[in-house]
């Protein structure tokens, strides 16, 4: 299975108050992904091996000590391999995916699973190795206060967070293979050290995408979506996502339908492609701009996680508005439910 379990653990209502679980369709009532070990980390003195993906990060998650540009904060990884920091000359600026993999959607300021060893964690904008389809001028970055992630102008001065390692494949690749400098403008990417050249993580199957009648299994990540990516037709609240997926299941009972939670969601996303931020040639219909999750916001209960699929962000949603769309996924979850 090529995509975490998000962490949570509490459902909630639309209000933000914490309700039962059994039979509502929530994040913490699935618990879909790969689980979380027992202990996580295996910490040192200056070094963490996250035990579930492989990765390993630096203990201080603020070595560069103050907040620089996308182009300075891949220079100080290429400096730390050059000096050979921590013993290690195989450092990088992490790629979006590997940075998000930290995030538990239990917990905020940090949004970091509970009883992490990292030392120096700043509640603010971390950066990524990965550069925005939709604007190349701009990469991605994650805020380690509620695990928001959106991108920025490559000027702006955010945090560096270094990792090293190949991982044990359980994260999938990003899709980006292109380089690009701070202006946007494309470059070889040789020695870059952005994402486009490494290409960390589990390569994609092609191809990638399997028809199954009404169901598009994605081979990645063995999960089954329904075809048609706007299953009300319509923007809804997420109450009513989460009603529309059981009215889904109701009508059909052989297939065990549910509202995606955000790491399904995102595991989508072609970080080469925008508008939508799908790979090329992709059998689904109807695709709209965003959708709800079945993940509440830890940092305010009464809001809930979306995918911005135009841009490939991840964002939230009050939950009494009629922001997003809908789209079902089955599968993924434990042994005992196949993809439909």
């Amino acid at each position: 299975m090529t995509y975490l379990q998000t962490g949570q653990k509490t459902c909630h209502d639309a209000f933000g108050r914490e309700t039962g679980c059994v039979g509502s369709g929530q994040d913490a009532e699935f618990c879909a992904g790969a689980p979380w070990l027992e202990p996580r980390f295996e910490a040192g003195n200056q070094l963490v091996l996250d035990r579930l993906t492989g990765l390993v990060w630096t203990r201080d998650a603020n070595p560069a000590e103050f907040p620089v540009t996308w182009q300075e904060a891949l220079a100080f990884v290429a400096r730390m391999n050059r000096d050979g920091a921590l013993g290690f000359s195989d450092w990088r600026l992490p790629n979006r995916r590997e940075l998000r993999s930290l995030m538990s959607h239990q917990t905020r300021r940090p949004a970091l699973p509970e009883g992490h060893p990292f030392r120096n964690v700043f509640a603010g904008w971390y950066w990524t190795s990965t550069s925005a389809a939709i604007g190349p001028a701009h990469a991605w970055y994650v805020h380690l206060e509620g695990a928001r992630m959106f991108y920025g102008g490559k000027d702006q001065s955010y945090l560096v967070w270094p990792v090293r390692g190949r991982g044990n494949g359980i994260l999938p690749a990003t899709g980006q293979t292109r380089c690009f400098d701070l202006a946007g403008r494309e470059i070889p990417c040789e020695g870059s050290g952005q994402d486009g050249e490494l290409r960390t993580g589990r390569a994609w199957p092609s191809p990638r995408f399997a028809l199954e009648g009404d169901a598009v299994v994605d081979r990645l990540t063995g999960l089954g979506w329904w075809r048609g990516a706007d299953l009300t037709g319509r923007l809804v609240n997420w109450e009513e996502a989460l009603a529309a997926v059981a009215e889904l299941n109701r009508a059909d009972p052989r297939r065990r339908w549910r509202l995606p939670n955000i790491n399904e969601l995102e595991s989508l996303v072609d970080c080469a492609a925008h508008s939508p931020a799908l790979p090329p040639g992709h059998p689904f219909r109807e695709v709209r701009a965003a959708y709800w999750s079945s993940t509440t916001s830890a940092f305010e209960t009464d809001w809930a996680w979306a995918l911005y699929l135009d841009k490939g962000a991840v964002g939230v949603g009050q939950k009494g508005g009629r922001h997003f769309h809908v789209w079902a996924v089955g599968g993924g979850q434990a042994a005992q439910e196949a993809p439909p």
